[in-house]
């Protein structure tokens, strides 16, 4: 698995991403954002970042659009971390998926979210064969989690 692919958020993406962070821990989900919060891998502070969690069977899944991101390096360390939504607050475990069980999950986020995150698909989008989206499987990490309180 292709561990160096990583789109670096720019000044704007920072600014748009606390906004919606900032909303999230007020109960203010966009399209069914929450704030992901896990603990850092060196540090062990608590580092949070808007997400769109994917309801899907199964799930929900968190995938990773810009890549092997410090988020995804972080939830491969600690093995779990909390989404929040307002007063909400969700502990899970994540269970990385193999490359192979990506495809369909990775239709399905570019299906609802592909004009938010599509930029960071390259060509592939919701209408990609099932190969293109195996191919792309590698550069976008995906997490089962599971609730655990």
């Amino acid at each position: 698995m292709s561990q160096s692919h990583y789109i670096k958020p720019g000044r704007l993406d920072n600014i748009i991403n606390g906004s919606i962070a900032w909303l999230a821990r007020r109960g203010i989900s966009l399209m069914g954002t929450a704030e992901l919060s896990v603990r850092g891998r060196t540090s062990g502070e608590w580092r949070s970042i808007p997400v769109n969690p994917l309801p899907y069977e199964g799930g929900p899944y968190l995938i990773s659009a810009r890549g092997h991101s410090q988020w995804v390096r972080n939830l491969r360390a600690a093995g779990g971390g909390r989404l929040q939504l307002g007063r909400k607050t969700r502990h899970f475990t994540a269970v990385e998926l193999a490359d192979e069980e990506k495809p369909t999950l990775l239709r399905t986020y570019l299906e609802r979210w592909g004009w938010e995150v599509g930029r960071f698909f390259g060509d592939v989008n919701a209408k990609s064969t099932d190969e293109e989206l195996l191919a792309a499987a590698q550069r976008h990490p995906v997490f089962r989690i599971t609730v655990t309180d």
